[in-house]
């Protein structure tokens, strides 16, 4: 008061505040909550003392904590003027860590020599999105921008309004690089508090839209493989339960090899029970998937466009069990389809796909070996192992392998992918039927 950086009135309410029980200082808030405000952004705006200065900034964090989104005391203390509070902030790391450290507490950030002109709370939301959309971009302090502006939105995206204004401000692809494996104890909260903004996006169907076409799910799978971090496990995985269902995103993660990641993370001692129940949801969820992905229509399909991929329907041996009869449609279609495919296609994976499935084919039909020869299909497979792909020169040799030795022989000589192997289909492929059988 003797140096007028404080009026008589803000000592009187400081008094009153200062050292109390919570319970009081929320009834006081209640009561004054935006002349408390005035009072505390004039403290921060008037005096440097670096101790002052952190305690007022704690006594904001605190008072905010439980302040609702659409209190007066919110929109008060963002339409305050903050007149030297920007060069404050970055004056320490630990000033502005305390300052963002509740995601309503991000609105004294601003440090804008002007009024706010907006006064309901969406307008105040959308320009603080605004603002840490910006800090997620270019920084205003080296090391602790970032993670503040995250540390942010992990509280604050819980908020549907935030959600929308956060998409509109087009800051879901400034999360993506965020996503990945971490090791020391920063990044590691780092990460998770990333991982937690999108949790909370995957609640919202404009962000799902443009998670579904970047790359954040094959980070997420690179996150969840890796961490041994209980609780970044656990957000990773409650996401992936969130948008299981969605688009695509099913399909995707099955061929990410998200399955074998389940039953991996399932055999480790987790304390979390949602954690548990979560996974244990995602694995029900990946066996359906897998399922409607092994469809017979859906691999006549693939086949029928000449499209062949290492999809999850190829190597599940639950597909070709239930559906190696469907080969009989139409005078054997889709069979003779694939032998064309080994004849006329210069795509190294379909043809190695395509020796793969006529393979399995002889393994699992029970005249397997007797249709694909009626079919002429040995000459071209067998020119196959010549080609450059040791990718489709390995198939070849085991289709060659399960032709002429069936399922049981041609075991003992999938070992290896040599030139040994080679050579004993050669030797296999010239063979006469009478020292075959």
């Amino acid at each position: 008061m003797t140096t007028k950086l404080i009026s008589g009135t803000g000592l009187q309410l400081l008094r009153r505040y200062d050292n109390r029980a919570e319970s009081v200082r929320a009834q006081l808030l209640d009561d004054d909550g935006p002349a408390y405000v005035q009072v505390f952004v004039n403290i921060l705006r008037d005096i440097f003392k670096e101790e002052t200065v952190e305690y007022v900034l704690a006594l904001i964090d605190e008072m905010l904590t439980g302040c609702d989104l659409s209190s007066k005391v919110l929109v008060t203390m963002w339409s305050a003027d903050m007149v030297a509070l920007e060069r404050q902030l970055v004056h320490t790391r630990k000033e502005l860590q305390d300052t963002c450290l509740d995601s309503k507490d991000g609105v004294v950030a601003n440090g804008e020599n002007s009024k706010k002109k907006g006064t309901t709370i969406n307008d105040v939301l959308k320009e603080l999105v605004e603002w840490l959309c910006t800090q997620l971009k270019k920084p205003s302090h080296p090391t602790c921008g970032i993670p503040t502006a995250i540390n942010c939105l992990a509280s604050l995206l819980k908020e549907p309004v935030v959600r929308s204004s956060f998409v509109q401000a087009d800051g879901v692809k400034l999360l993506i690089p965020l996503i990945t494996p971490a090791s020391t104890q920063q990044s590691i909260q780092l990460l998770y508090e990333t991982c937690l903004c999108v949790w909370l996006l995957s609640y919202y169907e404009p962000a799902i839209e443009y998670l579904a076409t970047s790359r954040a799910l094959p980070r997420l799978v690179d996150v969840v493989r890796s961490s041994t971090k209980e609780k970044v496990v656990r957000v990773v995985v409650l996401t992936f339960r969130n948008l299981l269902s969605k688009g695509t995103f099913g399909a995707q993660m099955v061929d990410l090899g998200l399955p074998q990641i389940v039953q991996s993370l399932k055999a480790q001692a987790w304390s979390d029970e949602d954690l548990l129940e979560a996974l244990n949801h995602l694995e029900d969820g990946l066996k359906d998937n897998i399922k409607k992905l092994s469809s017979f229509d859906k691999y006549k399909q693939e086949v029928l466009l000449g499209h062949l991929d290492w999809s999850p329907m190829h190597k599940d041996p639950l597909f070709w069990r239930d559906n190696v009869s469907c080969f009989e449609e139409n005078d054997f279609q889709v069979l003779r389809v694939l032998i064309t495919i080994m004849e006329t296609s210069s795509d190294p994976r379909a043809l190695a796909v395509a020796c793969f499935d006529l393979s399995q084919f002889i393994q699992h039909h029970p005249a397997g070996r007797v249709i694909v020869n009626d079919l002429k299909a040995k000459e071209r497979v067998m020119k196959l192992m010549n080609h450059d792909s040791a990718e489709v020169t390995k198939n070849a040799l085991l289709c060659i392998q399960r032709l002429f030795l069936g399922a049981k022989y041609a075991s003992f000589l999938q070992a290896s992918v040599g030139m040994a192997d080679i050579s004993i289909g050669y030797f296999i492929a010239n063979m006469s039927k009478e020292e075959l059988f």
